[in-house]
Order: C-alpha cells, then structure tokens, then sequence
C-alpha cells in the first residue's frame, strides 16, 4: 500500500467539512474523487497533500506518518499536487518553471535544466520552453503546472480540476497526457467534477456528500449507486450509465 488515511475528519469551528474518511491506495492505481461543490473532497484531498491538517486521523505514506507533515516534506518523500488555478511563476520562463520543481532533487543547475527539459518534453511544452509563463493560454498553463510537479519526482500526484477550463478536443489531449504520465509508473489521484474524466481515467472513485464517503468502487458501479444519483449525478445520470456500461 502505498498511502494509507485513516478515520480523516477536519472541522472549520462548527463546520465538520470532512467526516471520518477512510481511503487506502495501492501503486500504479488512478483514483477519482467527485462529489457535489462543499462536498468535502478538496478539504480531504488537501489534508492529503499537507496543506491542510487534519483535526483527527492519520495519514501514512510509504510506511512514514505524514499527518502532520508540511507541505515540502510531502514533496520530498514523493508527494506532488498541482492547484485548480495554476500557480506559475508568471515572468520566469516555461524552462526556468520547472527547474523551480527540479531542484528539489537536483541540486546541481545543469542536471536540473536536463531534467526539466526531459519533463517538458514529456508534457509537450519543449517547444515553448524560452516563453515567459504568463504568455501560456489556458491549456499550456495547465501543463506547465503538471510539468513542474513532475520535475519533483513524484511516486503519487495529485491532480486539483487540472483539466478543467479546457474545450474538449484540448481535454482529449490532455486525458492522454495523464495516461502517459500514468504508464511512467506514477500513481494519480483526481479530483474533478468533468465526468468524462473520472470515466475514461479512474479504475475506482471515491463519492463525497456533506463530509461523509457515500460510495467507492469502479466507476461503472460506482455510477449506478442510488445515493450517489441523488447525491451528485442527479437527472443527467442516465447517459453516464450508459456510457459506463455500455448499455441502452
């Protein structure tokens, strides 16, 4: 197993946003978390990234209590995420974005930049790697923000509605770059409300409501599930059953 949560609840005053989660994955899985807008999937998903502590639980990665770790000691045992709005170095260049990330484990510049451009090429940004940040339209930022957690080597990343924003043939591009990040041996968890993408990407999904996990399992089941319907799905459920099951 490589990241364990364990009975994960987080409270703002009187306001429980996350309720007891549990959640257990294994390397090389692609996971989903969907739920409604307040549902309590981005607080538990930021209590998974360190951003955010939890008031009870545990969290262990790779055999080490993280539940209390910041941040940058997240990303140092392998941890990545990326932010639902990109936060790029604006007037740093696209290379000099993802050297930022690349430091983190190497120290020297050259064998930084190498590695960097590595990761750019796997991303598709080599091409635009002299362009300032802030030249980058919507997709090459979303990019650019993959490309710098990926600088950090990461063994699990997190992904924030990092394919939100885009039309769909740039989603089609970038569901196919998440797979290919994938085959790299990188486990994924996803945070998105884009159905089209926790179907195509996530073999298990894990449904938030009100602070409390209604349901998991595949997608295909997971879709079916009365509670998470009336939940999240709502009227347009019927399509997305069809797609996931292949029926009529």
């Amino acid at each position: 197993m490589l990241l364990s949560a364990q009975n994960v609840s987080k409270t703002f005053g009187s306001l429980r946003a996350v309720a007891g989660a549990d959640l257990s994955i294994d390397e090389g899985e692609i996971i989903g978390l969907i739920g409604p807008n307040g549902a309590g999937k981005s607080t538990f998903f930021n209590c998974l990234a360190g951003d955010t502590l939890p008031t009870t639980g545990r969290i262990v990665f790779d055999n080490v209590d993280v539940t209390r770790a910041p941040p940058e000691e997240h990303a140092r045992l392998g941890i990545g995420r990326t932010f639902q709005v990109p936060a790029t170095f604006e007037d740093m260049t696209v290379l000099d974005n993802v050297m930022v990330g690349a430091f983190l484990r190497h120290h020297n510049r050259a064998d930084a930049r190498a590695h960097a451009l590595k990761v750019l090429e796997l991303v598709g940004l080599a091409d635009r790697q002299h362009l300032r940040a802030r030249s980058l339209g919507t997709p090459g930022r979303k990019r650019l923000e993959i490309a710098r957690v990926l600088a950090t080597g990461p063994r699990l990343m997190l992904l924030d509605e990092a394919l939100a924003g885009l039309t769909p043939a740039e989603l089609q591009l970038a569901i196919a770059l998440v797979r290919k990040i994938h085959e790299t041996g990188i486990t994924i968890v996803i945070v998105e409300h884009i159905m089209e993408v926790i179907m195509t990407l996530a073999k298990r999904v894990i449904v938030f409501n009100q602070g409390h996990v209604i349901a998991q399992g595949a997608p295909a089941d997971v879709v079916k599930d009365e509670a998470v319907i009336e939940a999240y799905l709502g009227r347009g459920h019927r399509q997305w059953r069809k797609t996931a099951t292949g029926g009529t």
